[in-house]
């Protein structure tokens, strides 16, 4: 359990970090010259760097059979690229501090997440990854409030705001070297093994039906699934100044907390498919909301609903992969769900950045919030 608290309390600490700098991304690139085609691009590839690199640097921590090198050198990578976006004065140079920051994200997450679920009583994963996610959520709010508090106090100066997100990042790093790797056994390690599952799309055969499709239906809801820059663009588009968008995120982080650690506990005794189905759905009636919204109140209750779809998905997703995955290839699997979905993210950003040009601003939504229910319906009935 302490590793569970260890690891939470740098999630905090790096979600201080990342979300004071967060919300103010696409405003920011906006006061650069970046049109929403740009900010889509961007984010894009970003994001789906970090995602396709997961399923390497999970398959190299099995191989290894360490997960702490991989999660200090990747807290390490993002923690550098705060203090790029600090420095950066063009939206090419906040391209690159992106890129950097989703690098780390990508060598991290999967080796962490297995450490997490190495570190649980059995049965009690869900909990556990509710957990972190609580952890990680709280630091998420603490960070959006800081970032008010600087955008409010110095008149809008980003960089004071990406400087100050310098420190919690690099005290993140610093409590990890707490963590105590488990070392496993002959036994454990050949336990569950499978030699056919290697790192490529021919193994797809190999796994557990319920994780294939469950695989599938992740790819069909990324690419409906946009950057979050998007909402906070629309957020702009209806009037919302830079510090009320920060605002409206810090609403959405608070749901999450709140949401997280009980619907991790509910799935373990009802189930991850329930919740996991709850969730999509929950997405897809908010995307068609922001496709329609044109009212400031309609905008506060989409971001706290937003909140409530990824309380009961985040952690769930990685529970449930966890429960089906080979023994010995935890994060393989996990790295392997994120680089599918890490497929996805580009096009679906760069998409929501086309379609927003071309056809307006409700486009994407629209998109998302179709993408959304299908993925339940399938959810519901092919798992």
């Amino acid at each position: 359990m302490s590793n569970i608290i260890i690891l939470g309390i740098t999630s905090l600490l790096t979600d201080i970090s990342s979300e004071m700098v967060y919300p103010l991304i696409a405003v920011y690139l906006s006061s650069l010259g970046a049109t929403p085609a740009i900010i889509g691009l961007i984010e894009g590839i970003a994001e789906s760097l970090a995602s396709l690199l997961k399923v390497f640097s999970g398959h190299f921590s099995d191989k290894t059979k360490r997960r702490k090198p991989f999660v200090i050198f990747g807290y390490s990578f993002s923690a550098v690229g705060k203090f790029l976006l600090y420095i950066s004065t063009t939206w090419h140079l906040v391209f690159f501090a992106r890129i950097f920051d989703r690098l780390g994200k990508g060598i991290r997450t999967a080796p962490r997440d297995a450490l997490i679920a190495e570190s649980s009583q059995d049965g009690k994963k869900g909990k556990a990854f509710g957990l972190h996610r609580t952890m990680d959520t709280i630091g998420a709010a603490a960070g959006v409030l800081l970032a008010y508090f600087f955008i409010t106090t110095w008149h809008g100066s980003y960089k004071t705001v990406f400087l100050w997100s310098v420190v919690p990042a690099a005290l993140g790093v610093v409590v990890l070297f707490f963590v105590k790797e488990k070392h496993k056994t002959d036994t454990e390690q050949k336990h569950g093994t499978d030699t056919k599952l290697k790192i490529n799309f021919k193994s797809f055969k190999y796994l557990d039906k319920k994780l294939k499709y469950f695989l599938m239906i992740a790819m069909l809801f990324t690419l409906g699934n946009s950057s979050n820059q998007f909402l906070f663009l629309r957020s702009k588009n209806l009037g919302f100044s830079a510090a009320n968008i920060i605002l409206l995120y810090l609403m959405y982080n608070i749901v999450y907390a709140f949401v997280s650690y009980p619907a991790g506990i509910i799935s373990d005794n009802i189930g991850r498919k329930k919740i996991l189905v709850m969730g999509y759905f929950f997405y897809g009636l908010v995307y068609f909301g922001f496709a329609y919204a044109s009212a400031k109140i309609s905008i506060w209750i989409l971001f706290a609903l937003y909140g409530l779809y990824i309380g009961l998905t985040e952690g769930i997703e990685k529970a449930f992969i966890s429960d089906v995955a080979p023994t010995d290839k935890k994060a393989t699997i996990i790295g392997l769900h994120a680089t599918i979905v890490g497929i996805g993210l580009f096009p679906a950003s760069f998409l929501a950045g086309i379609l927003w040009t071309q056809l307006g601003a409700a486009a994407p939504f629209i998109l998302g919030g179709f993408t959304g229910v299908l993925s339940a319906v399938l959810l519901l009935f092919l798992i």
